[in-house]
């Protein structure tokens, strides 16, 4: 039983990303997808929305993180250590908003570097085909936004990079299946 309420925060944590980033898009009509980054949604001193998408972030980073050290650890031991140590940085890019400038990019590169690593460790430890499509879809992303193929910012990729979560709400479900 257990475990099957630590699954659900492994659902919840993602769903808490797309949430607020979605609300933060909404407060924030000057957003423009060829021209910001999320992360200018973030800044707590130009956006309003700032509180909303910093606490979205803060909090599904923390949810995953106990989803990381839990139900998920259990069910795919290397891969919740990538997805810890991730979510950790989930939490560093909701402290150290864009508004620290640098530090933000320090701690935002590391993040989607080690999102994708801990893709790459599930799609091998648990042979998973969703993984492996997620993963695909975010790096042909970024594929299309450095070579200028369209007029977008990066905030496409960025975005297009949340799809990753996709396959750790898709765990959680299994998980918490299982415990039926």
């Amino acid at each position: 039983m257990q475990e099957r309420v630590y699954a659900l925060f492994g659902v919840f944590g993602p769903l808490l990303v797309y949430i607020s980033i979605a609300l933060s898009l909404f407060l924030s009509p000057w957003f423009s997808w060829e021209s910001n980054m999320l992360s200018d949604i973030g800044h707590a001193v130009t956006s309003d929305a700032a509180p909303i998408f910093n606490l979205g972030l803060l909090l599904a980073g923390f949810f995953m993180m106990l989803y990381a050290l839990t139900a998920f650890k259990k069910h795919a031991k290397y891969s919740s250590y990538c997805l810890l140590v991730s979510t950790f940085f989930v939490q560093l890019l909701a402290v150290f908003n864009e508004a620290y400038g640098e530090l933000h990019y320090a701690v935002a590169v590391p993040h989607f570097l080690i999102l994708s690593l801990t893709s790459i460790a599930y799609t091998v430890e648990k042979r998973s085909a969703v993984a492996l499509v997620t993963f695909s879809v975010v790096m042909f992303s970024w594929l299309l936004y450095t070579l200028n193929i369209f007029n977008i910012g990066i905030a496409v990729p960025e975005t297009v990079s949340k799809l990753v979560v996709a396959w750790i709400m898709y765990s959680a479900i299994s998980i918490f299946r299982q415990g039926t």
